[in-house]
């Protein structure tokens, strides 16, 4: 090999190596940086770990307090009359889906954190939550006459378990599959992402009610 290829070959090799530590450099660093950051609960528009998490489940817990400062944004200000208003005689009011949210969370909690189904809730919760679960005629005529501050609580008492149990566990956890799930084999993580999922769902509902709502 003569001399101007050698010198070519090296020239060549240091433009790729340069090529590839700066691409690592670029790319590497600081998506380590990111990764390894952990942001608190009030960081509401940033998405991932979170300080009292592992990882995934900090991830998760960012997702469900953002998506509950979305479904409360339509709402918060609403009056009683709002809140009890009904499409037509089918449809379910505001303030019972508030609590079906509630309820719902409630269900997640006594399912994936005690290990129980629906038919094993203790009295207290089957007088606390079955009607805003099934929502429903029962609902509409039980769920009315209430403020905001009252949906608002529920809502609020039954995030704060969630949180201080999804503390106490771990990623792998989160991971576990139940083969023996309704929808097939599902894990912890599909489960409390459907929670976040459900929320979203209403929101839509929530949206159209409004717009319906004549203080609108």
């Amino acid at each position: 090999m003569d001399n101007q290829t050698k010198q070519f070959n090296r020239r060549k090799f240091i433009k790729k190596s340069s090529l590839v530590l700066g691409t690592a450099s670029f790319f590497g660093l600081p998506q380590m940086a990111c990764a390894s950051s952990l942001t608190s609960q009030d960081d509401i528009n940033i998405i991932g770990p979170k300080e009292g998490f592992s990882p995934h489940i900090g991830t998760l817990v960012s997702m469900m307090n953002w998506m509950r400062m979305v479904i409360l944004s339509p709402v918060k200000e609403m009056t009683v009359t709002d809140l009890d208003y009904l499409v037509d005689e089918k449809a379910n009011s505001i303030g019972a889906m508030l609590w079906h949210l509630a309820a719902t969370e409630r269900f997640y909690q006594i399912h994936t954190f005690e290990g129980r189904q629906w038919g094993d809730w203790e009295k207290e919760d089957i007088e606390n939550w079955s009607v805003g679960f099934g929502l429903g005629d029962t609902a509409r005529k039980e769920i009315k006459g209430n403020e905001i501050d009252f949906y608002l609580q529920k809502l609020k008492d039954v995030r704060e378990h969630t949180l201080q149990e999804l503390a106490k566990r771990d990623d792998d956890w989160l991971m576990t599959v139940d083969k023996e799930f309704p929808w097939g084999p599902t894990n912890n993580y599909c489960k409390w992402f459907h929670v976040c999922e459900h929320e979203s769902n209403h929101n839509g509902q929530f949206k159209f009610i409004k717009s319906r709502l004549a203080s609108s």
